[in-house]
Protein backbone atom coordinates (compact mmCIF):
# COMPACT_ATOMS: atom_id res chain seq x y z
CA UNK A 1 0.00 0.00 0.00
CA UNK A 2 1.47 3.34 -0.99
CA UNK A 3 1.02 6.85 0.21
CA UNK A 4 -1.07 9.32 -1.76
CA UNK A 5 0.65 12.65 -2.26
CA UNK A 6 -1.40 15.82 -2.09
CA UNK A 7 -1.29 18.18 -5.05
CA UNK A 8 0.92 21.17 -4.24
CA UNK A 9 -1.54 23.76 -5.54
CA UNK A 10 -4.48 22.62 -3.41
CA UNK A 11 -5.06 23.26 0.30
CA UNK A 12 -7.64 21.25 2.18
CA UNK A 13 -9.60 22.97 4.94
CA UNK A 14 -11.97 21.14 7.27
CA UNK A 15 -14.46 23.16 9.24
CA UNK A 16 -15.62 20.99 12.15
CA UNK A 17 -19.09 21.79 13.39
CA UNK A 18 -20.99 20.39 16.33
CA UNK A 19 -23.55 17.69 15.62
CA UNK A 20 -27.23 18.50 15.91
CA UNK A 21 -29.45 16.49 18.23
CA UNK A 22 -30.99 14.75 15.21
CA UNK A 23 -27.57 13.74 13.86
CA UNK A 24 -26.47 12.45 17.28
CA UNK A 25 -29.62 10.33 17.54
CA UNK A 26 -29.14 8.93 14.03
CA UNK A 27 -25.56 7.91 14.82
CA UNK A 28 -26.55 6.42 18.16
CA UNK A 29 -29.38 4.40 16.61
CA UNK A 30 -27.08 3.12 13.87
CA UNK A 31 -24.47 1.97 16.38
CA UNK A 32 -27.13 0.31 18.53
CA UNK A 33 -28.62 -1.68 15.63
CA UNK A 34 -25.16 -2.63 14.36
CA UNK A 35 -24.21 -4.00 17.79
CA UNK A 36 -27.43 -6.03 17.90
CA UNK A 37 -26.72 -7.48 14.45
CA UNK A 38 -23.19 -8.45 15.47
CA UNK A 39 -24.44 -10.02 18.68
CA UNK A 40 -26.94 -12.15 16.76
CA UNK A 41 -24.26 -13.27 14.32
CA UNK A 42 -21.90 -14.27 17.15
CA UNK A 43 -24.54 -16.28 19.01
CA UNK A 44 -25.73 -18.06 15.87
CA UNK A 45 -22.23 -19.39 15.18
CA UNK A 46 -21.89 -21.07 18.56
CA UNK A 47 -22.13 -24.81 18.49
CA UNK A 48 -21.57 -25.22 14.76
CA UNK A 49 -18.12 -26.74 15.23
CA UNK A 50 -17.79 -30.20 16.69
CA UNK A 51 -14.66 -31.73 18.11
CA UNK A 52 -13.74 -35.11 16.70
CA UNK A 53 -11.94 -37.64 18.88
CA UNK A 54 -9.72 -40.27 17.34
Amino acid sequence: MGLISEPLDIDFFVDPRPLTAKEKKMISDFIKTDKEKRKCKKTSKKGTYTQQTV
